[in-house]
């Protein structure tokens, strides 16, 4: 009797621990890897959104370069920004904000939560409320990118595009050097609709720039430079892996200073 009931209690508690892992699996299907941080719930993770341009002529990406890693280029793009509407969210969620360097820094969605509220954090994120969309993302960091690589006149193209979604990007978790924390980077990867006259010519300027050997804020890379992290003399930021897939091929290049005002940082 005693191991009947045994048996029935055992079969109940794995129904239902199998009936939550699949509702916990099904819940999070779009960012599966987040579920490895559940087995160090209370570890902080920081974490970053961010939406990068693929732009590029067959296996050539057009790449600008980075104000804060001199040599470097990495594809067009950054932060997100969070609004007002979704404070009282990433407040419930425990998000703490990241220190700001630059007021062009402030509300970026760049801080920390607990490991257990990553999933719902990314969630949050994906349902689009209370944010910065993608693409109003791109153009406000187009048009602040096409100032720092110079080219600012190409700036009046931007407001009218529009952009369509490639691939999402969960890149991480993974252990930072030096620090206690782990990383998070969620990436939207996004290609330019040429559905109007303004994204054509924007984009035939802008590959036009990267083909031009005297140009040197604005160059064309191909899938083997990506790969190897340098074309010639310049070297690639490894968030640009993700124009060709879902997966980071190179370790992170640090910042060597401090961006100033006007300039942001990479995710």
């Amino acid at each position: 009797m005693i191991e009947d009931i045994a048996l029935r209690v055992a079969a109940t508690v794995a129904a239902a621990l199998v009936i939550y892992i699949g509702k916990t699996v099904w819940q999070n299907r779009r960012h599966l890897r987040l579920l490895l941080l559940l087995f160090t719930p209370w570890r902080r993770v920081r974490v970053s959104v961010a939406v990068l341009l693929r732009l590029g002529d067959e296996d050539r990406y057009v790449l600008f370069d980075s104000p804060t890693r001199p040599a470097a280029f990495g594809p067009p793009g950054g932060v997100v920004k969070y609004h007002e509407t979704g404070l009282r969210k990433l407040d419930k969620l425990g998000f703490e904000y990241e220190e700001r360097s630059q007021e062009v820094m402030r509300c970026d969605l760049r801080g920390f939560v607990r490991a257990a509220r990553m999933p719902d954090f990314a969630r949050w994120l994906h349902g689009g409320t209370g944010r910065e969309s993608a693409a109003d993302c791109l153009r406000r960091e187009l048009v602040e990118e096409l100032g720092e690589v110079g080219h600012p006149e190409l700036a009046p193209l931007v407001a009218s595009v529009n952009f369509t979604l490639v691939r999402r990007v969960t890149d991480g978790p993974l252990k930072v050097a030096g620090a206690s924390y782990q990383q998070v980077r969620l990436f939207e990867v996004h290609d330019l609709l040429l559905d109007k006259p303004h994204a054509v010519e924007l984009r035939s300027a802008l590959l036009a720039l990267a083909r031009d050997p005297a140009e040197q804020h604005v160059i064309a890379v191909g899938r083997q430079g990506i790969a190897l992290g340098r074309e010639g003399v310049h070297m690639v930021l490894p968030q640009s892996a993700f124009l060709i897939g879902d997966e980071r091929l190179r370790e992170d290049i640090q910042p060597v200073r401090r961006p100033t005002a006007g300039q942001a940082e990479t995710p």
